[in-house]
């Protein structure tokens, strides 16, 4: 019998999870497994997990899916891939949801309680208390209601805040007290005490927090990116913290990455700065291997995949 071709790659797998997805995708799919740097063989490819380059995809002309490690599809979104309408593309989506929320709980606990502060003291054996503030109460935006967004939601809910969301598309918000249109996200953005990004890059995201937007912010409100860097424009960003804008900001996002050493955020007593660090938990990698092993089944019995993304969309 002539088995179709599965080129896995990234994540580090070890020979137990190698045996599992084989396990997974049955006597009908070769699962190869090429090295780290090493050259693969495309030519009777038919599916990859993991990124591919365009001059692979080039060079895969059987290939008819690639499945993403990671939840957001931003850069795969290249001109090799748009010229292969062919090719399905699925990714993890929500893998990283519960680590995403949690972090952004994290970094605004610390901006509000000034957690650098403390910090300092720890390092100079300083016994040193400070007045601080409380998230319950106070309102939290947040740009995008999608898996992460939703379980910030529901965290900050049962922290007592009041929750608005804006998102793209209308329909259920039922963790939200209000749900905005893109259109009037400075309207919400003015009601915030503290402003979460939790949406995917996309063209319609792309720098949709500018001048108008961080000028639209109270200047007691924090900023917390655990997304994309790219959803705000950088300079309007750096300004707003330069300035006053704003009283803060948690970035876990970057524009570029790994965030350059003469970037101003190392330095801004108001910035923390993790390196997109957010879903990095055994937990996260775990959803996002039951994802491949539960396509790969798929797959190979000719099922409909799941968590396809959409092309026009973009996630």
């Amino acid at each position: 019998m002539t088995r179709v071709a599965v080129v896995v790659r990234g994540l580090g797998l070890d020979e137990a999870e190698r045996q599992e997805l084989r396990d997974a995708a049955g006597p009908g799919l070769e699962l190869r497994f090429p090295a780290e740097g090493e050259n693969a063989d495309f030519g009777d490819v038919v599916a990859v997990i993991g990124r591919i380059c365009d001059a692979e995809l080039a060079s895969a002309p059987a290939l008819r899916w690639i499945h993403l490690w990671t939840a957001g599809a931003d850069y795969a979104f290249t001109a090799g891939l748009t010229a292969r309408p062919d090719v399905t593309l699925t990714a993890s989506v929500g893998n990283g949801a519960i680590g995403l929320a949690e972090h952004a709980i994290l970094l605004l606990l610390l901006l509000d309680r000034g957690g650098w502060h403390w910090a300092r003291a720890q390092q100079e054996h300083r016994w040193d208390p400070a007045m601080h503030g409380e998230l319950a109460g106070r309102t939290l935006g947040l740009v995008g209601l999608g898996n992460a967004g939703r379980h910030l939601a529901r965290i900050a809910r049962g922290m007592g805040m009041r929750l608005l969301a804006t998102r793209r598309t209308p329909g259920d918000a039922a963790e939200v007290e209000a749900l905005y249109p893109p259109g009037r996200i400075a309207e919400m953005l003015a009601e915030c005490d503290a402003v979460v990004v939790t949406a995917p890059l996309t063209p319609q995201t792309r720098g949709m927090l500018g001048e108008a937007e961080f000028r639209a912010m109270k200047p007691t409100a924090y900023y917390v990116n655990v997304s994309r860097g790219e959803v705000a424009d950088e300079r309007a960003l750096e300004r707003a913290l330069l300035e006053g804008w704003i009283a803060g900001a948690g970035l876990d996002a970057h524009h570029v990455e790994p965030l350059p050493s003469r970037s101003p955020y190392w330095d801004l007593p108001n910035v923390i700065v993790t390196p997109h660090n957010g879903s990095t938990s055994r937990q996260s990698r775990r959803r996002s291997f039951d994802t491949v092993a539960g396509n790969l089944r798929r797959f190979a019995a000719g099922e409909p995949l799941l968590s396809v993304v959409d092309r026009e969309a973009g996630y």
